[in-house]
């Protein structure tokens, strides 16, 4: 007899109905995090800053978002596909391959100033009427902007709503 750890072939895979009941895929009513990830390249210069970043230059830039809500009935709180497809429709277009001074609105661009908007970007697509009702009370946790590998801006909702 092998031990849970030794390596098989599944024999056939389980069926709903058969196997599992679809009132089972629910497993709890707890409020999750997902999280996802999305690299873009932009350029932008600092306004009333002396050192480097005062000139044109760009960046690899890390977003990570953690969006939080409840899970539906097979289980899922957001489909990650329903994220990217928020990034890619409603904020990536502003940002990827962009001048970042001329495509946001009005502000020095650094981390901490573009974070903010990005959260907000994310959290109205959340808020409104076509992934309202589709994503059982999702909500953005945390936004976290990378502006190289080791340097990150973060907005998290605590501090978007109680200051």
């Amino acid at each position: 007899m092998g031990s849970l750890y030794d390596f098989r072939i599944v024999d056939r895979l389980q069926k709903i109905d058969q196997d599992i009941r679809k009132d089972q895929l629910k497993y709890h009513e707890k409020r999750v995090l997902v999280s996802k990830e999305f690299t873009f390249d932009a350029a932008h210069h600092l306004h009333c800053y002396e050192g480097k970043c005062k000139n044109l230059h760009g960046h690899t830039y890390t977003v990570v978002f953690g969006i939080s809500g409840f899970v539906n009935d097979i289980g899922i709180t957001m489909d990650f596909g329903d994220i990217k497809q928020i990034w890619k429709e409603h904020i990536e277009v502003y940002l990827d391959h962009r001048y970042l001074n001329e495509t946001l609105p009005p502000m020095n661009t650094t981390a901490e100033n573009m974070v903010v908007w990005i959260f907000e970007q994310m959290e109205r697509q959340l808020q409104a009427e076509a992934y309202r009702d589709r994503f059982h009370a999702a909500r953005v946790e945390f936004v976290r902007l990378y502006e190289t590998p080791t340097s990150y801006a973060e907005a998290r909702r605590e501090w978007m709503y109680s200051e």
